[in-house]
């Protein structure tokens, strides 16, 4: 038992916890906390942002990109408020993010006396907004409510968590107990019972097909053995790929899953809603469904499978394999069936989606395997998730079904904090860079060797397309103003270069790759196909099928 105070009670809990990393901006309400950091530079990476939702974003980029906890802290009020978005943007993509928040003076809070920063129970909007959120009352109760942070930040179905303390606690000293951090909590194992009845299911099918969601990285090895002996297409839309490289003959991109959807008979989904193909691509009798989540309630949520499994992703999957084998009919090869699909594909986005596919194909050719993409709410980024190959989990960083415009920048920084030996590239458009073009001093300050391409046409592009086929052309307040986006970045210390086309962004890149330091690379474009081809699907099973697509 040590005497310290409140402030420092929190930053000595979550180090040993194995926080490496804290994005934030200091303010009144944590200035405690912020001087229990001071000379703590070996231990931990202070990284100071230029708003709230930037350091929440950076956290969401290293949690995404590692696997690890994400840790930010902002003020209450305004700050918590300011850093909802990227809260959700976790929520949305199961990413273990712990916000640290101060709050008034604890003999005002809910009393509406108008300390500074003071919102109406705070505590309760943020808990409306992540998996867990509590409030620490004494400095001595730190420990414990870090403790806890970390159980529901590491076990069951991820997401953001938040710890708040008042202000005048995190000033005053008292005992503090510091344990070491409990034993992670065992795996959850799946029903064998089950896992006999799913083995079957599977083992007899003729035309099984998986579906895997960000649930499944953590057992890429598992899904890629599974396909295997399955002969299944694995296919991912946003937050699984790369689970199964792009490489592999069974790796297929979503529009290949619409495409093999009405043959399938047995679908094994493994940590994903399969939200889009069960409520949009259509259903019968004849189609089964093996379920696995973390989360039991993700099971039953949108249909009931016909068999669900509870568990961890792997330790369920190591289960259904070793069922399998006495269950599993032979089936021959499907690689040259599944390379054509994938081909004739890829020419039809090239034919169709241009110049998105045309500026990915010049990314991918630059960009080493391990290199990571973040993208962003731009017709770049939509067309990257099936027009970008994938050849490792945790390589292509998006927002998930949050959709949060102008979230790239931020969450490419807290990437490359997390990467600094990786290439790391984010793509934006000039809607959404313009969101969060103050972190480009961020990017400076920490020298962050990475490469930011700003996609300029100069409108909210998605918005003045739907205008235009809703509602007769009548195009409202998507038109934008925009700043040289170059001189913009070489006013902040980032190196600035602009492309006119493909050829003059791959020349971009190479010079930005061979460089040390940051680059912001503008490329004005002009009117882009629509990528949402390929990606609002109609029904092809089911009453309301259409016909399928040549």
């Amino acid at each position: 038992m040590v005497k310290m105070k409140g402030g420092r009670a929190i930053v000595e809990s979550v180090l040993r916890h194995g926080v490496d990393t804290i994005f934030g901006i200091p303010g009144g309400q944590t200035y405690e906390l912020f001087d229990a950091l001071y000379g703590r530079d070996n231990e931990v990476r202070l990284i100071t942002s230029r708003s709230e939702q930037g350091a929440a974003y950076m956290a969401f980029g290293y949690a995404r990109s590692t696997g690890k906890v994400g840790t930010f802290t902002v003020v209450p009020g305004p700050g918590v408020l300011n850093a909802g978005a990227a809260l959700t943007t976790a929520y949305a993509c199961n990413a273990p993010v712990l916000c640290l928040t101060g709050q008034v003076p604890s003999t005002g809070i809910g009393k509406g006396i108008g300390f500074l920063h003071d919102v109406p129970d705070q505590l309760g909007a943020v808990q409306r907004m992540t998996k867990w959120a509590a409030r620490i009352d004494h400095p001595a109760h730190a420990p414990g409510a870090v403790a806890e942070a970390f159980r529901q930040l590491t076990t069951g179905r991820p997401g953001p968590v938040s710890l708040e303390m008042a202000l005048d606690v995190m000033g005053q000293t008292a005992p503090v107990t510091l344990p070491e951090p409990e034993v992670p909590a065992e795996v959850l194992e799946p029903d064998p019972d089950l896992i006999a009845e799913a083995a079957a299911l599977l083992g007899r099918a003729e035309k099984p097909l998986i579906f895997v969601g960000a649930g499944a990285i953590g057992a890429a090895e598992e899904v890629r053995e599974i396909a295997e002996m399955l002969q299944a297409p694995v296919v991912s839309h946003r937050g699984g790929r790369g689970i199964l490289s792009d490489r592999h003959y069974l790796s297929q991109t979503f529009p290949a899953g619409h495409r093999l959807w009405p043959e399938a008979d047995v679908v094994l989904a493994i940590g994903t809603r399969l939200k889009y193909p069960r409520m949009h691509w259509g259903n019968d009798a004849a189609l089964k469904v093996v379920h696995i989540d973390i989360d039991p309630m993700q099971l039953t949520r949108i249909a009931a499978p016909a068999v669900g499994l509870a568990g961890d992703a792997q330790a369920t999957l190591r289960a259904l394999i070793d069922g399998l084998g006495a269950t599993n009919r032979r089936r021959d090869s499907e690689k040259d069936r599944l390379e054509a699909l994938k081909a004739g594909l890829t020419k039809a986005f090239s034919d169709d989606i241009q110049p998105q596919i045309a500026y990915l194909d010049v990314l991918r050719g630059e960009m080493s395997d391990d290199a990571i993409l973040v993208d962003e709410i731009t017709q770049v980024g939509y067309a990257s998730w099936y027009g970008f190959p994938v050849y490792a989990p945790r390589t292509l960083i998006t927002s998930g079904y949050s959709g949060n415009l102008g979230y790239g920048l931020s969450t490419a920084v807290g990437v490359k904090i997390a990467h600094p030996e990786r290439q790391v590239v984010s793509i934006n458009g000039d809607g959404g860079f313009m969101y969060h073009c103050g972190e480009l001093a961020t990017v400076a300050k920490y020298n962050l060797d990475m490469v930011i391409i700003v996609f300029s046409d100069g409108a909210f592009t998605n918005v003045a397309r739907a205008q235009t086929s809703r509602f007769g052309g009548r195009v409202v307040g998507t038109a934008l103003q925009n700043p040289d986006f170059v001189k913009m970045a070489e006013a902040f210390g980032v190196a600035g270069r602009r492309a006119e086309n493909p050829a003059e962004l791959r020349e971009a890149l190479r010079a930005a790759f061979k460089a040390k330091g940051p680059m912001l690379i503008e490329v004005p474009i002009g009117e882009t196909a629509f990528p949402w081809k390929y990606l609002l699907l109609p029904p092809v099973r089911g009453p309301k099928a259409s016909a399928q697509p040549k």
